[in-house]
């Protein structure tokens, strides 16, 4: 494959040495930093395709640094973390980031995701003629282009993540219909939910914050109580 530069960002040595050997064996390339600053200096210099970042780091933190990330690159970013509760992993996901695996984790689980999160980034970045699929709709003050991977809410550009995106334009291509939380992470990560978390409930708000005037108040993305998220035709 070609040569796909991952970013690892982490103040332990030793987890970053785990890290990089696993994804080497799987044929990545690999960078690495101790700290936030120098995990962007690398991020200006070299085509990074996807970042792993610790939360607690000295100096900056990796929640810090993907909000710095999130301001002028959409790409897949997974976070590390001792801490486990949901207001964490919300935090987390809350700040930008697409995933969210807690310390101790298995190499083969992140490396698993680090292959979902390329997946996913390279299959709504790529330009494919070929595609006979609606390439761009038009519903409920968005316009989104599925080809060019642009958004537009109320005319104005909007920059969202690829599961953001992909979030958005699930429910935009089936409009009038009622989904899930449990349906919607199914059909985005590809995975089983196997017990309720509030990853699709916090990237929902990431998304009403980019699109929605006010986002207390929807006017796009409706919530169904007790059923699920729709947007109207």
């Amino acid at each position: 494959m070609d040569e796909i530069n991952i970013l690892v960002v982490d103040d332990d040595k030793d987890i970053a040495d785990l890290v990089e050997i696993h994804l080497i064996s799987d044929g990545y390339h690999i960078f690495k930093a101790n700290n936030a600053k120098d995990g962007l200096e690398i991020m200006e210099k070299e085509d990074i395709k996807l970042a792993i970042l610790d939360i607690m780091m000295p100096g900056m933190d990796g929640l810090s640094m993907c909000r710095v990330i999130r301001e002028q690159s959409t790409i897949p970013i997974i976070m590390l973390s001792a801490k486990s509760t949901d207001l964490d992993k919300i935090i987390g996901l809350g700040t930008g980031a697409d995933d969210y695996v807690i310390k101790p984790f298995n190499p083969l689980e992140l490396t698993a995701r680090v292959k979902s999160q390329l997946r996913r980034y390279t299959k709504f970045n790529k330009n494919n003629s070929d595609d006979k699929a609606e390439k761009e709709i038009s519903v409920s003050h968005l316009v989104i282009n599925k080809e060019t991977h642009k958004v537009l809410a109320y005319g104005k550009e909007v920059r969202l993540t690829p599961i953001e995106f992909q979030i958005l334009y699930l429910l935009a291509s089936n409009a009038g219909r009622v989904f899930s939380t449990d349906e919607i992470f199914e059909r985005v990560w590809n995975e089983k939910m196997y017990e309720p978390n509030n990853t699709v409930m916090v990237h929902i708000r990431r998304i009403r914050e980019k699109i929605e005037v006010n986002s207390r108040n929807a006017e796009i993305i409706k919530t169904v109580w007790g059923v699920g998220y729709k947007i109207e035709k």
